[in-house]
């Protein structure tokens, strides 16, 4: 900033005047006459200042009431300008600014038109953007920003109309060139990021607003909450009249230095310019991404998530408190609600104060309740949206295949597990709640015989041996492979031998291979050979001989050893890991296992004895039981229920708890929420899906709303409502859709058009009419035809000023005022969770 101005005299004349001065003689030869500052300039055409004039030597600076007197008494030199100079307040110094920034001047439709004209360091960016505007007779009413061209083919924005020439680092010999934005909303230097449908979209006219946004790879989740927050009349108005040029923040530490709102706004312009079928809003994408790195790349996200982020963004970088200070926080104490909440708002206000503040932020009560002592804690906390919980039900219906070992005895207890890729992914306890189990599980349920703890559950892989040995691992074992469902049988405790297991295990199987041709099989293989080739053949029926048939053959003499040897078992088994890929010491000294936790066998086939003996179609098939044909009925609720839930009394979590002041410790205390005053933007955010420690379930509860009359004055504790103040009855104004499920699905929207009242569908770049009604019943039918397909649906919903009867997940509501006059409430009807492919 320059703190004052100095003005510079010719050293020749100032001496001249001061001899003059000192001899007192009006008469005398050294009046200097009029004020002469020639021996300054470099030319008499252009005035500038030569080269290196030194101060005392070329010149002096007098203060500026010296110098007016002198020229009242003097006068000037005809067509001479007077030398003024600022006192700029540089790092560290204060100095007389003696050669300003001479800088060049152009528009962006005729560079080579260029006028130079001169700035002190202190004066600010907007002294060039006015200058720019009288030289080039650019209308008021234009929107236009400046660039700084840094060389031939490297300008940079200069966006911060506040700052000085010197903190912008502009120089003598640079140029600053004025961009005018086109009657499409587009900028003439971003004109490629318009869409062209046709080749006339130049001459497309049509009904503002009504314009799709392309889907540049998953990003239909970021189209739909910006077509939401497109058809939000008080937002979008602020962007169109411009107001957000005077409210632009580029010094707030938890903003994004104007960028979003920069962004937001020029995707805004020209989606209401009506020139253009769809827009392409990658430069908003980037800027989401550059600022909010988990919506970097083009995976699939969550609507709302996007939209918490766009709103505080667009907050902060629209924050009138441009230093915020430091606010210490009071309890209630005892105070009455009415005091406690205006001083709560006020100093919410004097951090935060935007017109998203102005548009969507609303006060909560929160009513802390300490367990031991009593102390109750009231506060008022803002909020942005409303997160309402679903009424779940406690019953769920789950799908499991049942595998009886014996369906002759009676189980009593049971043994579950999930089941990938033929092998157990997880074994679960009996302590262990239902919740860690997820819809899209295989569950196998196994009936298990408990003899008083003399049994133990083992778990049983399938494996298939290959023909040749595994040398490079660095052992001489056949390599294996996993097949067909993994079992989970009970084995008492005393029969864990190999010979009782296989036994077992063969009779387990008998439904899934031709056992008895494979007894006869062994019983004819054991014929006596004869000569050399009996020898050979003792060999290899020697290397595949299960170990524990070895150990009983070196007890049996002569030919019934033989014999023995010559039976080859279906299939051997191995001690391994969870996984059923590696082997273990089996820790048996008399044929039998030992485990010190949970047992895992692989049953490894050789493929030419799996080949004739096992049967896998036998082992897949499964009898479906008659409680599979009952249709599953989907939940309805209403909206009024998830509102009585988010207001009833909650203890917190262990992993949440609450500091008591009056104990000096942390207690699980009751929380009770109300509403304390709601926005002219409410956002309500449906909480669709369940999260635990183990699983993310998606709920598709219809939730049913009126579109109209929208009542809060029974939720609402502040029961005086001034002229100022949003009435409490809200008509919905958008919709925003996600069908599909955890994995996939794709968002759209609906809105009814700030200027003519009409509804319109949005699926990215397609834009088509849409009748109320015919939204409704759209939105239903959909819903049912996700259920039929086994997809879950959420819908994410905004409208304008009529309503209906539908469900969904988000919706944007519009407060009723006298006039017709359309201001918004919305509601946001989903959870934060990855969704929605493009």
């Amino acid at each position: 900033m320059y703190l004052y101005c100095r003005y510079l005299l010719d050293k020749r004349w100032y001496d001249q005047w001061k001899e003059y001065v000192h001899t007192g003689d009006q008469n005398s030869s050294s009046y200097p006459g009029k004020i002469d500052n020639t021996e300054l300039y470099e030319d008499l055409d252009s005035y500038h200042l030569k080269e290196r004039l030194t101060e005392n030597e070329d010149f002096v600076l007098v203060p500026a009431e010296a110098w007016h007197k002198l020229l009242s008494w003097y006068d000037m030199m005809d067509d001479q300008p007077p030398l003024e100079r600022k006192v700029v307040d540089l790092p560290s110094t204060v100095k007389v600014e003696v050669y300003p920034v001479e800088i060049y001047l152009c528009l962006s439709s005729n560079l080579e038109s260029t006028v130079s004209a001169r700035f002190s360091r202190a004066d600010k960016i907007h002294a060039i953007h006015q200058k720019i505007r009288q030289h080039f007779n650019v209308s008021e009413t234009a929107e236009s920003r400046l660039w700084m061209r840094n060389t031939d083919t490297s300008s940079e924005r200069l966006r911060n109309l506040n700052m000085t020439v010197l903190d912008t680092c502009l120089s003598s010999g640079m140029t600053v060139i004025m961009e005018i934005r086109n009657a499409d909303g587009t900028w003439p230097t971003s004109r490629p990021q318009i869409m062209r449908n046709s080749a006339d979209e130049d001459s497309y006219q049509g009904p503002p607003g009504v314009c799709g946004l392309t889907n540049l790879g998953n990003t239909c989740f970021m189209n739909s909450a910006l077509q939401c927050l497109s058809n939000t009349p008080p937002l979008t108005e602020y962007f169109l009249k411009n107001s957000y040029l005077e409210e632009l923040n580029f010094t707030n530490p938890l903003g994004m230095k104007g960028e979003i709102a920069e962004a937001y706004a020029d995707v805004i312009k020209q989606m209401w310019s009506g020139r253009h079928y769809s827009v392409v809003p990658r430069v908003f994408k980037t800027k989401v991404g550059h600022f909010a790195s988990q919506f970097l790349g083009y995976q699939q996200h969550d609507s709302q998530e996007l939209l918490s982020f766009l709103l505080d963004g667009l907050h902060e970088d629209l924050n009138r408190v441009k230093k915020k200070e430091y606010i210490e926080l009071r309890d209630a104490d005892g105070r009455p609600d009415q005091e406690v909440a205006e001083e709560a708002w006020r100093n919410h206000l004097r951090r935060n104060d935007s017109v998203i503040v102005d548009t969507f932020h609303g006060l909560f009560k929160s009513t802390l309740v300490c367990p031991q002592c009593n102390k109750v804690s009231v506060t008022f906390d803002p909020f942005c949206y409303l997160s309402v919980p679903l009424p779940v039900s406690k019953e769920r219906v789950m799908e499991v295949f049942y595998v009886s070992l014996d369906p002759t005895a009676k189980p009593t207890q049971m043994a579950v597990a999930d089941v990938f890729n033929h092998h157990f992914y997880r074994i679960y306890q009996t302590d262990e709640f239902l919740s860690c189990i997820l819809d899209r599980d295989d569950i196998f349920v196994s009936g298990c015989v408990d003899q008083d703890g003399e049994e133990v559950v083992m778990a049983i892989y399938m494996r298939e041996r290959s023909h040749y040995r595994d040398y490079g691992s660095g052992g001489n074992s056949y390599g294996t492979s996993l097949f067909g469902h993994p079992l989970l049988i009970s084995v008492p405790r005393a029969q864990c031998t190999r010979e009782d297991l296989y036994q077992l295990l063969l009779k387990r199987l008998a439904t899934d291979t031709n056992s008895q041709d494979a007894t006869d099989g062994d019983q004819s293989a054991g014929a006596e050979p004869s000569g050399k080739e009996e020898e050979d053949e003792d060999e290899d029926e020697e290397e595949e001989e299960p170990a524990s048939c070895a150990q009983a053959n070196k007890r049996l003499p002569g030919r019934r050893r033989y014999t023995e040897r010559r039976k080859k078992a279906l299939f051997t088994m191995q001690a391994v890991n969870s996984n059923g890929t590696t082997e273990r010491g089996m820790g048996e000294t008399d044929g039998s296992f030992s485990f010190s936790s949970q047992p895992y066998i692989a049953i490894d086939w050789d493929p030419d004895m799996k080949k004739k003996y096992y049967i896998e179609n036998e082992a897949e098939k499964y009898i479906k039981d008659q409680s599979m044909d009952v249709p599953h009925q989907q939940t309805t609720v209403q909206l009024q229920e998830c509102l009585e839930l988010f207001t009833t009394v909650e203890t917190l979590e262990e992993e949440n708890p609450w500091y008591c002041p009056t104990c000096k410790k942390h207690q699980l205390a009751t929380k009770k929420l109300d509403l304390w005053s709601l926005p002219e933007v409410l956002i309500i955010h449906l909480k669709r899906f369940s999260y635990t420690k183990y699983s993310r379930e998606k709920l598709d509860t219809i939730v049913e709303f009126p579109l109209r009359d929208l009542d809060f004055s029974g939720f609402l504790l502040k029961k005086t409502v001034n002229s100022t103040e949003p009435p409490c009855r809200y008509d919905l104004i958008a919709v925003s859709n996600h069908y599909g499920g955890l994995r996939d699905g794709h968002y759209t929207s609906y809105a009814r058009n700030k200027d003519n009242g009409q509804w319109y569908y949005f699926d990215d770049s397609k834009v088509t009419y849409a009748r109320e009604e015919q939204i409704v019943v759209r939105l239903i039918l959909r819903n049912d035809l996700a259920t039929r397909v086994q997809k879950k649906t959420d819908l994410f919903k905004m409208m304008s000023t009529t309503i209906g009867h539908i469900s969904g997940l988000e919706l944007f509501y519009s407060t009723q005022t006298l006039g017709g006059c359309s201001q918004i409430f919305s509601l946001d009807l989903k959870s934060r969770c990855n969704l929605g492919v493009g």
